[in-house]
């Protein structure tokens, strides 16, 4: 396997201009636990916490396992193999239709990864808003290819793959001239911030000259945050309804309150990278508050008429109407006109010579 080196990623444009807004995606994956009320739950709260898209998985057990695939680990105890849990999360074409239709009430875009030919016939009725392939399923050519013949907007997550065969898979849908996006995705569950992997978000761009974002599996908040300031197209969290629930992916979700923040802070990074501040047009906006807080030169005591100046006899305060702060040398050694009281803020005609402000 092939991973791009330090001088791959050297002189990386890590700020490009985003050209819209950021798709947030609430993936449920099996966080339903089966459950098809608890599905239609979940499509409520990610709608609720202002996220754009709902992704589930779409899992066939007859069509893509066995009875001897094993457990990644061992969670559930109700279920004997790996083929009864994806038994178990099987739901029927009228019951997707039901997710599908319920997703467009709420305003979300719906997605639901296919990880079978026969899931993609399925969801290919059903109605998809794009394909989402994970990771598992970037070399698995035959389902590459009768997704990318629905001509459908295609979503790839690169956290199994080497560079080849990520550029195998970007080709075989470039040549189809279909849009794409590549998530940079740790497939650790949760991805601790050392494996998050932000510098390739820039690398993917440049070499693929497409869409990217993250798929993201920390179970917080920051990296989503961090990703959009690099101006990603797509961003991925697994959502739970509590980390009380059960299932394997609690760990690396965020709660539907974290994916509300998370979808308010991106919004907010959005409208703070798309509008750059020019420094002496808002210092020009800044000036009526310069008087309120800059510091004057003033009086440290009363002083008689014909005092000549000298450093303890000036104290710097506010309002900043007066002769600056920063220009206090230039009063050193002029003479005074005529008395001023204690906390006199100063000004040209105080003195004999005059000085020009």
């Amino acid at each position: 396997m092939t991973f791009p080196t330090d001088q791959d990623l050297a002189g990386l444009d890590c700020t490009a201009p985003r050209t819209k807004p950021c798709l947030i995606i609430g993936e449920v994956a099996q966080a339903h636990d089966g459950s098809l009320g608890m599905a239609h739950a979940y499509i409520d709260a990610i709608a609720t916490a202002g996220a754009d898209a709902v992704k589930f998985q779409t899992h066939i057990a007859a069509a893509e396992s066995t009875a001897a695939e094993p457990w990644r680990i061992k969670f559930s105890k109700q279920d004997a193999t790996r083929y009864d849990y994806w038994k178990r999360m099987e739901f029927t074409e009228e019951q997707w239709r039901g997710l599908r239709s319920h997703a467009d009430d709420r305003g979300l875009k719906f997605l639901s990864s296919p990880f079978s030919l026969e899931a993609v016939e399925l969801l290919n009725r059903v109605g998809v808003a794009a394909w989402k392939i994970a990771s598992g399923e970037v070399n698995n050519l035959p389902l590459f290819e009768r997704i990318t013949a629905t001509k459908l907007p295609i979503i790839v997550s690169s956290g199994m793959s080497s560079i080849e065969e990520l550029d195998v898979t970007v080709k075989c849908v470039q040549n189809r001239q279909l849009p794409l996006t590549v998530l940079q995705c740790a497939s650790l569950y949760p991805s601790p911030p050392e494996k998050v992997g932000l510098n390739l978000i820039p690398y993917f761009r440049q070499r693929y000259g497409c869409d990217v974002g993250l798929s993201d599996h920390s179970g917080t908040i920051y990296p989503g945050l961090a990703a959009a300031t690099l101006g990603i197209e797509v961003l991925e969290v697994h959502v739970t309804l509590s980390r009380e629930m059960f299932g394997p992916d609690v760990v690396a979700s965020v709660t539907t309150d974290e994916l509300r923040q998370l979808v308010q802070g991106v919004r907010a990074i959005e409208k703070m990278t798309a509008n750059p501040v020019d420094k002496n047009a808002a210092a020009k906006d800044a000036a009526p508050l310069r008087g309120l807080f800059n510091k004057s030169v003033v009086a440290r005591s009363p002083l008689p008429a014909g005092t000549v100046l000298e450093e303890r006899h000036l104290a710097f305060k506010k309002p900043g109407t007066g002769i600056p702060a920063q220009r206090w040398p230039e009063l050193i050694g002029l003479k005074l006109r005529a008395a001023v009281p204690f906390d006199h803020l100063f000004k040209s005609d105080d003195f004999e010579r005059n000085l020009n402000q």
